[in-house]
């Protein structure tokens, strides 16, 4: 992996565990936004991993604060402003059409923009002293990275509504009452459950990894008749694989399956 300047990535039993170290805070400044990028189209090519972990540097008690304010302030048009909206929504909508899991393990804070990309995770587990809110009201401003949609399919329109209208913060354990995140756990366990459970998954074949991901991304916003299809679509080029193969065969001997993500 290419090093760089606010992001670090470490590669263990086919999981990658991604921290976003910018100090003091881990605001996305243009910088940040694009060497996440980077990193995951890296991540994305790479056969040798299945998972991804993505977290914030616990010494900057912060997951994501938001976006850089400071960059902000230097915006002159409405062109330039729909422009950083487009960039931060297209990256994080690559994150969630990745064939490969991303959890995010939400350390602590996690506003704004690092909400927004906690949401573009295909599964957020949460330390119990993590925080979460869209506060951009506050600040005359609305969510720019797909916080007004993804946090609506989440949570629903109206939880939507009251928390990007009021700029509340909410706790961990309201997160995940309202299925903003899939897992509250210990602060102290945070980092090894979440490796634990992409490990859990990286033990899987990479092709039906890749398949049901694209299934569920697919389906959203289709008819059940559409996501139907294309399920039946999927599983058909599944059938075509050696894990499928050797998924049953390892079944029907009662033993474990080694999968060669064929």
């Amino acid at each position: 992996m290419a090093e760089r300047e606010f992001i670090r990535v470490r590669v263990e039993e086919r999981v990658a565990l991604i921290t976003i170290d910018r100090p003091p805070v881990n605001a996305l400044n243009s910088k940040t936004v694009g060497e996440l990028a980077e990193t995951f189209e890296e991540l994305a090519k790479n056969s040798e991993v299945k998972a991804i972990v993505l977290t914030g540097e616990g010494k900057n008690q912060t997951f994501v604060a938001g976006a850089d304010l400071k960059e902000m302030a230097q915006i002159r048009s409405p062109e330039e402003a729909e422009a950083l909206a487009r960039k931060g929504q297209t990256i994080l909508s690559q994150i969630e059409k990745m064939k490969k899991p991303v959890i995010a393990a939400v350390n602590s804070i996690c506003l704004g923009g690092g909400n927004e990309l906690a949401m573009a995770c295909h599964i957020r587990i949460a330390s119990d002293r993590a925080r979460f809110g869209q506060p951009e009201i506050s600040l005359g401003i609305i969510p720019g990275f797909g916080g007004t949609q993804r946090l609506s399919r989440l949570a629903g329109p109206s939880k939507a509504r009251e928390l990007i209208l009021t700029g509340d913060m909410i706790t961990a354990q309201e997160a995940l009452r309202i299925g903003l995140v899939d897992r509250v756990v210990p602060d102290g366990e945070l980092l090894r459950q979440a490796l634990g459970l992409a490990k859990k998954i990286a033990a899987k074949g990479a092709c039906a990894i890749a398949y049901a991901l694209e299934a569920i991304q697919g389906g959203l916003g289709k008819s059940l008749e559409e996501g139907l299809a294309l399920e039946a679509k999927f599983f058909g080029k599944i059938a075509e694989t050696e894990d499928m193969r050797e998924g049953v065969r390892a079944f029907l001997e009662k033993r474990q399956p080694k999968f060669q993500d064929r």
